[in-house]
């Protein structure tokens, strides 16, 4: 019984020594990681970017919106509020309808970036935005993603 009490006793004796050594290294390259990251330079200035994603299939069986209707829509509700700059992207996509059915259609994404200090503002006319498109096309949303973002132009 004293040589199994031993063994064990040795075994954590090892354990220990070996926590006690090793904790502060991995501490250090820890706090090495964070100081390099630090002192790497940040470029750009803080944005919100926003995503938008508009399906053109309309849930009452009727055509799918073209893409002389979409751009229409952007130069009508978008460019106004984003005189700026934007960047249109088409896709294929796909979701699950309120009545449960997977539809796949065409889609665009919208992706929109202005300063953080506008955010606010920005968000008031998103919003718009977004209605303003399920109302004109009888959708039943308009996904929206929003991420923090630097920018340099």
């Amino acid at each position: 019984m004293n040589v199994h009490f031993t063994r064990t006793r040795a075994a954590l004796a090892t354990v220990g020594l070996l926590l006690a050594v090793g904790a502060p290294t991995a501490y250090a390259t820890l706090d090495d990681a964070d100081t390099s990251t630090a002192a790497e330079p940040r470029r750009g200035e803080p944005y919100v970017e926003t995503q938008l994603f508009f399906g053109t299939a309309r849930p009452d069986g009727g055509p799918a919106v073209t893409d002389r209707q979409f751009m229409a829509f952007v130069d009508k509700e978008v460019t106004p509020d984003f005189p700026d700059g934007l960047t249109i992207q088409s896709g294929r996509g796909q979701w699950r309808d309120a009545s449960g059915t997977i539809e796949k259609e065409r889609s665009y994404e919208l992706i929109l970036l202005y300063p953080r200090a506008e955010a606010d503002s920005g968000d008031r006319r998103i919003e718009e935005i977004r209605r303003a498109y399920e109302k004109a096309f009888g959708q039943e949303a308009v996904a929206r993603v929003d991420d923090e973002a630097r920018v340099d132009f």
